[in-house]
C-alpha cells in the first residue's frame, strides 16, 4: 500500500527494516528456541549497529544523539520495530523511555535535558512515568488523582501510592504527576516532578503480575508499585510549569497513543504473514488451508482492517502537528487497539497447536497486544470521548425538528 509518507519516512524505515530482518528478528528467533535470554550487553550491541546504520532513537533531536525525525516521518520506522519483540528497544524507541524523552525535550529545563535526557536518550539511564494508582486513585479517570506534593521551603514532600509504573523496577528516576495544588481542580493543581530512585523515601514494592511478557530478554518491562513516603526533591525538579501536569501528560500520551498503534501494527502485519505462510504449507481435509475460503475471506478481511488502521493512525499524525486532534488520536488508539487485537487472535486461529505454542512469536503478541485496549485510555474512555465530541457536534435544532421526544426527555438524552 502507498501511504504517501515522506522520502525521508520511507527511506528510514526501509533501513529499519533491514536492520529488523538481519539482525533483531533473527536473534529473537534463537531465543524462542533456545530459551536463551538475550542480554543487555546483546542490547547495548545492537543499539551500537543502530548508531552505525543512523538509526538510533529516531524520535529524539540530533543534538540528544537521535535521530530527529518528525514526528509523522518516524511513525512507519515504529511499525516496522513493532514487528519484533525487541524491536522497539533494539534502536531505543520502547515505551516509556520513547514518551518521557520526548516529555524531557518539549518542556525540560536545560539543566534537566543534559543531566537526565542526554543520558536517558544514550542508555546510560533508565525511566518511568508515574501516574496510575491503586483504586480509590487514578486510573481510567485521572481526575482521582490522590498523590500530593507540598512545598515545605526549596524542597517538594511527595506523598503518594503508585501501580502499572511502566519500567519503573529498573528506573532511575521517575516523572511523577502528583496534586500540587489541592484547592485547585485537577486539571490545573497537578505537576509532574522528577523523582530519583534513591531519593530517601522512594518504595519500589513490586512488579505487579500481569497477563504477557515474553521473557526473552534479561530485563523485561516491568510494572511496578511504588510508594513515596515523605520524599523530598528540589522544587526544580519540576518538569514544565507547576499546576501544568495533565497538559503536559496529554501533550506525551497524544503522540504516544499513536506510536502504540503503529508498533502494535507492526506486531499485527508480523503475525499475518506467520499466518498466511503457515496457511500455505499446511494442507488438510483435502487441500492446502490457503485454499478454503473462509481462511481467505477471513486473512482479507484483516488485511483491510489494518490498511484502515494504518490510514487513520497517519491521518491523526498530520492533525497534530496541527492541534491537539485529540477526537483523532481517540478514534485512531480505539479502532487500531481492536484491529490489531483481531488480527493477531486469528493469526493464532489459523496455525493451530502452532500458534499457542511459543517456538512462534504470535503467542506471545497475543498476550501482549491484549493490554492494548486498556492501557493509552481503555476503549471506554475513547468511547465515551468520541461520542461527547458526537453529540455535542448535533445542531440542536435539528434534534428539535427530527425527535418528538417531551422536553425533558430529550434533555436527559443531550446530557449523556
Amino acid at each position: 500500500m502507498e501511504y504517501h509518507d515522506s522520502e525521508k519516512a520511507k527511506e528510514v524505515a526501509g533501513r529499519v527494516e533491514e536492520f529488523m530482518d538481519e539482525v533483531v528478528i533473527p536473534r529473537e528467533r534463537e531465543a524462542l528456541a533456545t530459551g536463551e535470554e538475550i542480554t543487555m550487553d546483546e542490547i547495548h550491541e545492537m543499539w551500537e549497529m543502530a548508531k552505525e546504520r543512523d538509526l538510533f532513537a529516531p524520535q529524539v533531536p540530533a543534538e540528544y544523539g537521535g535521530q530527529g525525525l518528525d514526528f509523522s516521518d518516524m511513525l512507519p520506522s515504529f511499525e516496522q520495530v513493532g514487528r519484533s519483540l525487541i524491536g522497539a528497544l533494539a534502536i531505543r524507541a520502547n515505551a516509556p523511555q520513547e514518551g518521557n524523552m520526548h516529555t524531557l525535550e518539549m518542556v525540560g529545563t536545560e539543566e534537566q535535558k543534559e543531566a537526565y535526557l542526554r543520558p536517558l536518550v544514550q542508555g546510560e539511564l533508565s525511566s518511568a512515568f508515574a501516574m496510575t494508582e491503586p483504586k480509590v486513585g487514578a486510573g481510567s479517570d485521572p481526575k482521582m488523582l490522590q498523590s500530593t506534593a507540598v512545598k515545605d521551603g526549596d524542597e517538594w514532600v511527595i506523598n503518594g501510592h503508585k501501580w502499572w509504573t511502566s519500567d519503573g523496577l529498573d528506573a532511575d528516576f521517575y516523572l511523577t504527576m502528583v496534586r500540587t495544588d489541592l484547592d485547585a481542580h485537577p486539571y490545573e493543581g497537578t505537576s509532574i516532578i522528577l523523582v530519583p530512585r534513591d531519593a530517601d523515601g522512594v518504595d519500589v514494592v513490586r512488579n505487579v503480575p500481569h497477563l504477557g511478557g515474553h521473557g526473552i530478554t534479561e530485563r523485561e518491562g516491568s510494572h511496578a508499585e511504588v510508594k513515596f513516603d515523605n520524599v523530598r526533591v528540589p522544587v526544580e525538579n519540576t518538569i514544565g510549569e507547576e499546576g501544568e501536569g495533565f497538559q503536559i501528560a496529554q501533550m506525551r500520551l497524544g503522540g504516544g497513543r499513536l506510536t502504540h498503534c503503529m508498533r502494535y501494527s507492526g506486531m499485527a502485519e508480523r503475525s499475518l504473514d506467520i499466518a498466511k505462510a503457515y496457511l500455505q504449507e499446511r494442507e488438510a481435509f483435502g487441500s492446502k488451508l490457503e485454499d478454503k475460503q473462509a481462511l481467505r475471506h477471513r486473512i482479507a478481511d484483516a488485511e483491510t482492517q489494518l490498511h484502515a488502521a494504518r490510514t487513520m493512525v497517519r491521518h491523526a499524525a498530520r492533525e497534530l502537528d496541527r492541534n491537539d486532534a485529540r477526537i483523532e488520536v481517540a478514534m485512531s488508539k480505539m479502532f487500531a487497539a481492536n484491529v490489531t487485537n483481531e488480527t493477531i487472535d486469528l493469526a493464532v486461529q489459523c496455525c493451530g497447536g502452532n500458534g499457542i505454542g511459543k517456538d512462534l512469536p504470535i503467542a506471545h503478541f497475543y498476550e501482549s497486544v491484549r493490554e492494548f485496549r486498556i492501557v493509552d485510555g481503555a476503549d471506554e474512555v475513547h468511547r465515551r470521548s468520541i461520542a461527547r465530541w458526537a453529540f455535542e457536534d448535533v445542531d440542536e435544532a435539528e434534534i428539535e425538528n427530527t425527535l418528538q421526544f417531551d422536553d425533558d426527555l430529550r434533555i436527559d438524552a443531550l446530557d449523556e
